[in-house]
C-alpha cells in the first residue's frame, strides 16, 4: 500500500495519515533508527514491525542527530536518500525525519498505537514507551536477525580498502 507519493513526509502528513488509519479502526505502528546502510536485517526487522499494525511509520534521525550519537563519519548516506532506501520497501507506508537526539517528540507528536524497537534495547530504555502506554498502546521487541550489522558492514568495508 502506498500512502504518499515521496519518499520523505512532513510531520503534518503522518500525523494526518496516523489519524485517518486510526479513525477506520487501524493500529499505527512507528518505528525509528539510523538505517545508513539497509541490510537483510533492517528488511526483516521493518516487516516484522509493518505485521502489528495497519501503517508503518519510520522515524529516521537526521543527520545531525547521526553525527551526535554515532562514531565519526556517520552518516554514510543523507537523510533523504535514506528516507528513498526505506520508502521503496512495501512495508513501509511513511518515513519522517527527526532532528532531535531521541524520537520521544516526534512520538509524542504522532500517538501511535504500537511501538516497535529491537530486543536488544531492554524494555526499560525504550524512548516514547511511556507517551504510548499512556493512552493504551503496546510495546513490542522484536528479536533482530543474527549476523547483520551496519557497524560490522562498514568495518568489513573498511579492512578490504
Amino acid at each position: 500500500m502506498r500512502t504518499t507519493a515521496t519518499p520523505l513526509a512532513s510531520l503534518q502528513a503522518v500525523q494526518a495519515l496516523a489519524r485517518s488509519v486510526q479513525a477506520r479502526g487501524g493500529r499505527v505502528v512507528f518505528t525509528n533508527g539510523v538505517f545508513d546502510l539497509l541490510h537483510p536485517g533492517h528488511v526483516r526487522y521493518l516487516a516484522d514491525a509493518r505485521g502489528l499494525g495497519d501503517l508503518l511509520i519510520v522515524g529516521i534521525n537526521s543527520d545531525r542527530s547521526v553525527r551526535a550519537i554515532k562514531e565519526p563519519g556517520r552518516p554514510l548516506n543523507p537523510e533523504e536518500e535514506r528516507a528513498e532506501v526505506l520508502r521503496s520497501l512495501a512495508c513501509v507506508d511513511a518515513v519522517v525525519v527527526f532532528d532531535e537526539d531521541t524520537p520521544h517528540r516526534l512520538i509524542t507528536e504522532i500517538q501511535p498505537d504500537v511501538l516497535v524497537k529491537g530486543a536488544d534495547w531492554g524494555p526499560t530504555e525504550i524512548i516514547g514507551r511511556d507517551v504510548v502506554e499512556a493512552r493504551g498502546g503496546r510495546v513490542v521487541r522484536v528479536d533482530l536477525a543474527k549476523g547483520y550489522s551496519t557497524t560490522n558492514l562498514i568495518q568489513r568495508a573498511r579492512s578490504t580498502e
